[in-house]
C-alpha cells in the first residue's frame, strides 16, 4: 500500500467538493431566475404611474417575462441536448444581460414589454438546463441536496431583488424620484441585474460539461475524464461500468425526439404528466403573488412604502431559510413527505389570509386591515411562505431534474418548465384584476389548488430518493 495515497473519505471528500462548487456554479443560474423575476416587485407601482398603466395592463407588464419564460423553456431542452449544457448557460446569461439593460433604459412600456420578454427567454432556459445539469453532475446520494442548490440560489435571487429594491427606493425617497444619472429608481432596479448575469456566463465557462451529453454525442472519452474529475472515479473498473450504465440509458432508444415524450391515448408519457402538474400545481398555489406584488398589497392595506419594502425582504429571508431547511430534509426524509407536508401547510395558512382579507374595510387603495387582522395576515403569509419554501419550492425542482429516464430528461423538463412559466403567466396576470375583484376570493382560490396538490401527491408522485438516474423508469 502507498503510504502517500489519499484514503477513500478524504478522496469522496474532494469529489463532494468539486460536485457541490460545479453545482452552485450552475445554479446561478438560479440565481438570476429568482432576481429577474423578483425585481418587478418594487417596481410596479412606479411602472403604473411612469406609463399611466390600467390594473389589467400592469399585470401584463410584470408577468409578460414568464411568456419568455415559457418560451426559452420550450426550446431549452433541445438546445441543451444539440449544443451541450455548459453552452445553453451561456446563452441564457447572455439573454439576462441584454435584458436588464434594456428594461433599465427603455423608453415605454411596449419596449419595456419586448425586454421583460428577452430576459424571461434567458429565465426560461436556465431554469430548464441548470436542474438537468446539476442532476446529471451529482451521485446519487448528494443528488437531492444539489438539486435543492437550484431553489436557494432561487429564493437568494429573489432575496437580492427586492433588498436592492428596497435600497434603491430609499435611497431616491422613492421607485418613482430620480437616483443617478438622471434615472429613475425604479429603471436601477432593472439595470443592476446586469453584474449578476455577466457573472454567471463567466462561471459557466469554468464547469465541465455533462457527462451523459458527451456520451450522447459519442464523447466517452471526454466524458470518462469528467467523471474522473467531478465523481473521483478512478478505479478503472469502476468507471468503465459507469459509462456502459449512462450507454444502456441511452441507447434504450433512438435519439430523443419529441415523439418519445407520446404515451399510447394520453397524449404524453404518464411521468411527463407528472412532472407538467406538479409545475402548474407550485404556481397554482400562488406563491410569485407573494413575491411580485407584496410591496404593493401591503401598501394597500394601511403600510407604508417602506415598511411594505421592508416586510417584503423579511419575508423573502423566511424564504432563503427555510430552503436551507429543506436542503438539510429532501434527501433524509424524501421528496413525497415533503410536498405532502406543503400542500397541507399551504391550504391551513392560505385560507387564513382569505378569511383576514375578508375582514377589511374599504376598497382599491383606501382598503385597510383592522387589528388584529393584519398581523395575523403578516404571519399567515410568511408562515404560507415556510411551507411552500421547505417543500413545493425546492422538491419541484428535484424531481424535474431526477424524476424522467435519461433519454427524454432535457426535453421532458422542457416541456414541464414550460408549463410552469405559462402557469405562472395565468396567475401572475390574473392577480391584479383578482384582487381588484376580491382579495378574499383570491387567496380562497389559491388555498383549493393547495388541497387538490395535495390529493395529487399522494395519489401520483413517486419517491425518487436514492434512486440512480440510470434507473429511472419512464
Amino acid at each position: 500500500m502507498n503510504p502517500t495515497a489519499a484514503s477513500p473519505d478524504a478522496v469522496s471528500g474532494r469529489a463532494n467538493l468539486r460536485v457541490i462548487l460545479i453545482s452552485a456554479a450552475a445554479a446561478l443560474g438560479g440565481f438570476l431566475f429568482g432576481f429577474d423575476t423578483a425585481v418587478i416587485n418594487g417596481a410596479v407601482d412606479a411602472l403604473r404611474q411612469a406609463f399611466g398603466l390600467s390594473a389589467a395592463m400592469t399585470g401584463f407588464a410584470v408577468s409578460c417575462a414568464l411568456l419568455g419564460s415559457a418560451l426559452g423553456a420550450w426550446y431549452a431542452g433541445r438546445l441543451a441536448d444539440r449544443f451541450g449544457r455548459v453552452r445553453t448557460m451561456q446563452v441564457a446569461a447572455i439573454l439576462l444581460a441584454a435584458s436588464g439593460l434594456g428594461a433599465g433604459l427603455a423608453y415605454s412600456v411596449v419596449s419595456l414589454i419586448v425586454w421583460r420578454v428577452v430576459g424571461g427567454i434567458g429565465v426560461g432556459v436556465a431554469s430548464v438546463v441548470a436542474p438537468a445539469y446539476i442532476a446529471e453532475i451529482s451521485p446519487a446520494w448528494i443528488r437531492g441536496r444539489l438539486g435543492s442548490m437550484q431553489q436557494l440560489a432561487i429564493v437568494l435571487g429573489i432575496f437580492v431583488a427586492l433588498l436592492s429594491d428596497a435600497w434603491l427606493a430609499g435611497s431616491a425617497g422613492g421607485a418613482d424620484r430620480t437616483l443617478w444619472y438622471g434615472l429613475g429608481a425604479w429603471r436601477w432596479m432593472f439595470l443592476v441585474g446586469i453584474l449578476p448575469a455577466l457573472v454567471y456566463g463567466g462561471l459557466a465557462l469554468t464547469v465541465p460539461e455533462s457527462p451523459r451529453h458527451l456520451v450522447a454525442r459519442g464523447r466517452a472519452a471526454d466524458a470518462s475524464g469528467v467523471l474522473r474529475q467531478v465523481l473521483a472515479l478512478d478505479d478503472d473498473a469502476a468507471l468503465r461500468q459507469k459509462l456502459h450504465d449512462i450507454e444502456n440509458s441511452l441507447e434504450r432508444e433512438h435519439k430523443p425526439a419529441w415523439r418519445d415524450l407520446l404515451g399510447a391515448g394520453t397524449g404524453f408519457l404518464p411521468i411527463v404528466w407528472v412532472g407538467i402538474v406538479l409545475s402548474v400545481f407550485q404556481q397554482f398555489v400562488g406563491i410569485n403573488v407573494i413575491f411580485y406584488y407584496s410591496a404593493t398589497l401591503w401598501h394597500s392595506v394601511g403600510f407604508a412604502e417602506a415598511d411594505a419594502f421592508t416586510i417584503t425582504v423579511v419575508t423573502s429571508v423566511v424564504n432563503v431559510l427555510v430552503t436551507l431547511v429543506a436542503i438539510a430534509l429532501v434527501d433524509r426524509i424524501g421528496r413525497k413527505p415533503l410536498l405532502a407536508i406543503g400542500s397541507a401547510g399551504m391550504a391551513i395558512t392560505l385560507a387564513l389570509m382569505a378569511f383576514c382579507f375578508a375582514q377589511a374595510s374599504g376598497s382599491g387603495a383606501s382598503l385597510s386591515l383592522p387589528a388584529p387582522w393584519g398581523p395575523v395576515a403578516l404571519v399567515a403569509a410568511n408562515a404560507y411562505v415556510i411551507f411552500f419554501g421547505v417543500s413545493w419550492g425546492p422538491v419541484v425542482w428535484v424531481l424535474l431534474g431526477e424524476m424522467f429516464p435519461n433519454r427524454i430528461r432535457a426535453m421532458a423538463l422542457a416541456v414541464a418548465a414550460a408549463a410552469q412559466w405559462l402557469a405562472n403567466f395565468a396567475i401572475t396576470s390574473s392577480f391584479p384584476v383578482m384582487a381588484q375583484f376580491s382579495l378574499p376570493f383570491s387567496y380562497a382560490v389559491y388555498a383549493a389548488f393547495a388541497v387538490i396538490s395535495l390529493v395529487f401527491v399522494l395519489r401520483f408522485v413517486r419517491e425518487t430518493r436514492g434512486v440512480e438516474l440510470e434507473d429511472m423508469p419512464g
